[in-house]
């Protein structure tokens, strides 16, 4: 096998196959890029049996056949070398040689038998997406994705098609962002998959495309990127009754500009305690504060904000770091909050609405310190 492309293409090509190694493996072959040079293309893939990463090199062919090459010894000699042409080959044995006009280095690799094969292409269903609307979808969704492996159907985003509109859910127990777009679809199906957070994480930051393609198989989905493919498994769970939790009955209203929420939030929550991140919102008609107090360091903090509030008096805690994420993915420049009791659930939802984006976001407050 022999063929020689850029240092800057295969640099490129490798940091976006790390990303699909694991950090640790009892599979050394997962540490690993396979290398497939045909006539036509040449063909790099990382898996880590959860995401496989596969893309296409620009090169020129010599000498057709495959192998697996270390991925960090490769790309670790790829980010040293100069703006320079490189050739690769590699003998029956799996010896590689890298050549430039300024070195010659050797190392070994693994057949190609022993990489694991690539993931099954039969699909059921294929869907076009703009890119910068999935780019908002993932963004406004993945931060409230959970941590807790011990809830497997949490530790991703729920992506759910009914007829032509499309729903993303996630949730951590404490907060819940629902966002659905109508009329999505110019073709009606109904499909219902979680998501795992890596393959979304990862696919934010190739979203550049005006249009991808999403396929779903029976256990895994793919999104074809030009000539990248990124595959990964789905969730197997049932994901939670995510409606039945949403309040109906919130009949308190805050209207404030979501800079100067947050503004408030990040100050006053410098003197809040380190474990409990506790903070107030005291509203009423006249005035509205934000508090918060640490008997431990015997620090405190009240600020006034300048919001419009409708409802009975209300005084309701958060932990501060889950109400900065909440308030700081609402979508525009103002953010209203919608509210029941100080022991039920919140709703933050952009405003104005936009005609065919329906997006809400709750959280669960804490219960305050006497």
């Amino acid at each position: 096998m022999k063929f020689s492309t850029s240092k800057t293409e295969l640099q490129k090509g490798l940091q976006k196959l790390s990303k699909a190694t694991p950090t640790r493996s009892t599979l050394p072959i997962l540490n690993c890029v396979l290398i497939e040079v045909k006539s036509d293309k040449t063909i790099l893939r990382a898996t880590d049996l959860e995401i496989t990463i596969q893309i296409e090199l620009a090169s020129s062919y010599e000498k057709q056949g495959k192998a697996a090459l270390p991925l960090k010894t490769l790309l670790e000699i790829t980010n040293e070398l100069p703006d320079v042409r490189l050739t690769i080959s590699i003998d029956e044995n799996c010896k590689a040689t890298i050549e430039t006009e300024i070195g010659k280095y050797d190392l070994m690799g693994k057949p190609a038998e022993e990489f694991p094969n690539a993931p099954n292409q039969n699909f059921k269903k294929s869907i076009g997406i703009d890119a910068s609307v999935l780019k908002e979808i993932i963004e406004s969704t993945l931060f409230a994705v959970s941590q807790d492996e011990l809830k497997p159907s949490l530790t991703g985003v729920l992506f759910k098609f009914s007829e032509d509109n499309f729903t993303a859910v996630s949730t951590d127990g404490h907060r819940l962002v629902k966002y659905q777009v109508k009329d999505f679809l110019s073709e009606k199906i109904k499909e219902e998959i979680i998501i795992p957070k890596k393959f979304l994480s990862f696919l934010f930051t190739q979203l550049s495309e005006k249009k991808i393609k999403l396929s779903i198989g029976n256990n895994f989905i793919t999104a074809h990127l030009d000539k990248d493919i990124i595959t990964t498994k789905i969730i197997d769970e049932k994901f939670p009754d995510y409606d039945s939790v949403i309040p109906k009955d919130n009949n308190k209203t805050l209207l404030i500009d979501k800079k100067i929420l947050l503004g408030a939030i990040r100050r006053v929550s410098i003197f809040s305690n380190k474990s409990t991140h506790q903070i107030a919102l005291s509203l009423n008609e006249e005035n509205s504060f934000i508090t918060t107090e640490d008997p431990e360091k015997s620090s405190k903090a009240k600020e006034k904000i300048l919001g419009d509030y409708k409802g009975e008096d209300l005084t309701i805690g958060y932990n501060s770091e889950y109400l900065k994420g909440v308030v700081s993915h609402v979508v525009g420049e103002t953010v209203e909050i919608k509210l029941n009791t100080s022991v039920s659930a919140a709703l933050f939802e952009e405003t104005p609405k936009r005609e065919k984006v329906n997006s809400l976001m709750l959280l669960m407050p804490i219960r305050l310190n006497d």
